[in-house]
């Protein structure tokens, strides 16, 4: 890859706490990463246009309401639809570690609970698209 890697991170849904989401886009942006930042109460529809438009490498959900299991398929579904089924799907939040193995069927990447190091995000993007480079 001979550009940055390319990330939104997006909330989606009615949570409205980003203090986490804040971190996470500041994280990747100084390891060397273009992130952009949808903001709050973000519907699945609004993410892909965004992940579409920016033509991102990834997209980071993070989610603290509980809607994960309805949220994320719903991204899934639209990235397939839009012909961005190979954007690496992230999700983050406070996601039961009963619910992770169904999120990693419908495909998404990786999972990230609280108190993950972000280094561990940094080194597993840097590991999919730099060593593909």
């Amino acid at each position: 890859m001979n550009r940055p890697i390319r990330i939104v991170i997006a909330k989606p849904g009615l949570d409205g706490h980003d203090r986490g989401a804040k971190i996470i886009a500041r994280s990747l942006r100084d390891a060397g990463m273009e992130v952009v930042y949808t903001g709050l109460h973000q519907t699945p529809e609004q993410i892909v246009a965004t992940v579409v438009q920016e033509d991102a490498d990834a997209v980071g959900l993070s989610i603290l309401s509980g809607a994960h299991m309805t949220l994320v398929p719903r991204v899934m579904e639209l990235l397939r639809a839009e012909g961005a089924g190979d954007v690496v799907v992230l999700v983050g939040g406070t996601i039961p570690a009963d619910d992770i193995p169904g999120l990693r069927a419908l495909g998404v990447a990786q999972v990230y609970t609280p108190g993950a190091p972000v280094q561990e995000m940094v080194d597993f993007l840097n590991g999919r698209f730099l060593a593909a480079a």
